[in-house]
């Protein structure tokens, strides 16, 4: 029973024995392997066997696999019926003395070179896509320009040398414009694959170019009179045949669009076209391919002019537009903020407008990133939109966005409010705002780097103002519970969120993220509200009981910060506050990247801090110890870039740590 094992291995087993095969007839034609006596069987039997082994391997391949079928299936016909041509060519001289010429066996060969064409151009539609202009160009210069050399070098000589009946000549004209035009088409395909070609275009074309010099040099040799049957050129025909029948086999790879850059794709065409110019001065159709050669090759240079010009306006555009809105991005509006501040009068002024989201940050948590991206850009489309008739809009970067407008007649105030509008979005859990930072220029800022400063510091300026309302006040009323509790707590829960906010800036957090982890780092301790004083006052080590009580207080703490809507993402890093890096941390044993980025801030500060403080069982470490201690806990207990940071901001503020205050004992949990 033949199973896909044997499907598999039995083509290579053929081709195999057909080298073999092969090998052999080389042998006896060159070097006289077995004597005259087996003229016979390897000049017909093994000749035309090889032949016929090809064109089935063609014709196998084309029922098994769908894929280029019709392309296999025309060249193992093309094949078989150049077969037939020898079968009935060997027949005739066996029978007569001198067989006619042209005969059927001439029609035979000569039906392989259409249907080698049409199966090229099968298997180039099937397996090369996307072609592009220059592409074609590539393959048609270089055909034009072998072909030209083909003319000049074997075809005008041998149809000066060609007379005769009308049939004859052009049955002796027709194979070497047949191998002209198969010649061309090799290159031709060739230049399709940008000039890299997989295995299976180099076994084809490499047997249907062997084919076409194997007949340019019997044409050669026959019209010489040196010709010999049976020498070492017949063995190139069934060579070439066997290449075609192994490439049918070779693996099906669609080839994408490879098309030349830089050097090679301007070398390449100038290659061909220095090879046209030195035939342009020749006679007949060589001049006439020459000249075709050149005018391509002209094209190409053009299109590949054209082609370097739009690919770098279309870098340009890139390089100033944001991948996600589509809107201006930083580098634009500094140019354009370039060009308005020298363009710009007091009679004339431009406004330019920052604004930064209120509220994203809880709803790209909420909802998740792609459905964030998605409100950036309709936000972003929104704004564009309505400062379109005024000025342009852009988009800095995360959630922020500016724009630059001329406030004209109507003032400045219905284009806040339409940039307002256009940022503020509602829904059902969520609600998106912006707040504003407004520069006139040239009344002021003078300077692009002025313009910006000046309005990013009123945006913050405002953005801080809006959260005070609701957070700060539910933020004043639970410290000052603590306070009631432990009066001196707050000189520790300020440290905390001092230290907290300014390792925050070195990481790069965001404004609202730096405000909800000065808020966590003030209330993370909220949660000891419902501990005894027994526990948190003990001058000794607590015991498991005590532990498991402390470690509640977290959780504690969220419950009680989540019942204000404004606090609910600090609750979250309240929450985290005593997780640690390798996961052993409570209260849900959290690694790494889950705890949230704040929660790892405040855990580091809080353990500076109170390393530092006076504690009921223990001195306070100094400053260095302490520091050895964070870096020996480092990838254990926190995060070590939070770590690193942590200690670069100490390095900076030290001279004014070093001087203050004696910290207030609490219990470290």
């Amino acid at each position: 029973m033949i199973n896909r094992h044997h499907i598999r291995v039995l083509p290579t087993a053929l081709a195999a024995l057909a080298g073999f095969a092969w090998l052999l007839y080389v042998l006896h034609a060159g070097l006289g392997l077995g004597g005259p006596g087996l003229d016979e069987l390897f000049n017909i039997w093994v000749y035309d066997g090889l032949l016929a082994g090809a064109a089935l391997a063609c014709i196998v391949r084309a029922l098994l696999h769908r894929e280029a079928r019709a392309a296999w299936a025309v060249m193992g016909a093309g094949i078989l019926a150049w077969t037939a041509g020898e079968i009935y060519w060997s027949a005739a001289l066996s029978g007569l003395d001198s067989p006619p010429f042209p005969s059927p066996a001439d029609a035979l060969y000569l039906s392989f070179y259409p249907a080698s064409y049409a199966a090229l151009l099968l298997l180039v539609r099937s397996r090369v896509g996307g072609l592009a202009r220059s592409q074609w160009l590539d393959g048609g210069i270089a055909a034009l320009a072998v072909a030209a050399v083909a003319v000049a070098v074997a075809l005008e000589p041998i149809m000066e040398s060609t007379s005769g009946a009308t049939a004859t000549v052009a049955t002796n004209l027709a194979y070497p414009m047949g191998d002209l035009i198969l010649l061309g088409l090799v290159v031709c395909v060739f230049g399709l694959s940008g000039w890299r070609p997989g295995r299976t275009w180099v076994l084809l074309c490499g047997g249907l170019l062997l084919m076409a010099l194997a007949d340019g040099v019997f044409l050669f040799q026959a019209a010489t009179g040196t010709y010999i049957e049976g020498a070492l050129l017949d063995t190139l025909w069934p060579a070439a045949a066997l290449l075609v029948g192994v490439a049918a086999w070779q693996p099906a790879r669609r080839q994408e669009r490879a098309e030349l850059c830089g050097r090679r794709g301007a070398l390449i065409p100038a290659g061909f076209g220095l090879v046209a110019i030195a035939l342009v001065r020749t006679d007949g159709v060589a001049a006439v391919l020459s000249m075709a050669t050149l005018l391509l090759v002209t094209v190409r240079m053009a299109l590949a002019f054209l082609e370097n010009q739009t690919m770098l306006l279309h870098s340009r555009r890139e390089a100033v537009t944001d991948a996600l809105t589509g809107m201006g991005n930083r580098r634009l509006l500094m140019q354009d903020l370039d060009k308005a501040l020298r363009g710009a009068t007091p009679a004339e002024p431009w406004l330019l407008l920052l604004f930064d989201l209120n509220g994203f940050k809880s709803y790209n948590d909420t909802f998740g990133h792609p459905a964030g991206d998605h409100l950036l850009a309709r936000m972003g489309q929104a704004l564009e939109g309505a400062m379109a008739p005024h000025g342009r809009a852009y988009r800095m970067g995360g959630d922020e966005f500016c724009a630059l407008v001329r406030p004209g007649r109507t003032g400045r105030e219905p284009l806040v409010a339409a940039a307002a509008a256009a940022l503020r979005v509602r829904g059902q859990g969520f609600e998106v705002g912006a707040a504003l930072g407004m520069v006139l220029i040239p009344s002021e800022a003078d300077t692009v780097e002025a313009a910006l400063q000046t309005a990013d510091r009123r945006m913050y300026l405002e953005k801080g103002e809006g959260r005070a309302s609701a957070s700060r006040q539910t933020r004043d009323v639970l410290l000052k519970t603590l306070q009631e509790r432990q009066p001196d707590l707050h000189i520790h829960l300020s440290s905390v969120a001092d230290l907290s906010v300014a390792v925050g800036r070195r990481l790069h957090m965001s404004s609202e993220e730096l405000d909800e982890t000065a808020r966590a780092a003030e209330l993370h301790d909220v949660g000891k509200v419902a501990i005894p004083d027994a526990i948190l006052s003990k001058p000794g080590p607590l015991d498991e009981e005590e532990w498991e009580f402390m470690r509640r207080h977290t959780i504690i703490g969220e419950r009680i910060l989540a019942v204000a809507p404004a606090l609910v993402p600090v609750a979250r890093l309240v929450r985290s506050s005593h997780e640690r890096a390798d996961g052993s941390g409570y209260p849900d044993g959290l690694a790494g990247e889950q705890i949230p980025l704040g929660a790892r801030v405040v855990a580091v500060c809080d353990a500076y801090d109170a390393m530092t403080s006076d504690r009921p069982y223990r001195h306070p470490l100094s400053v260095d110890e302490a520091i050895a201690e964070l870096r020996r806990s480092s990838g254990r207990q926190f995060d070590p870039r939070v770590v690193d940071a942590f200690c670069a901001t100490i390095a900076e503020t030290r001279p004014a740590r070093d001087a203050a205050a004696p910290r207030v004992p609490q219990r470290s949990v």
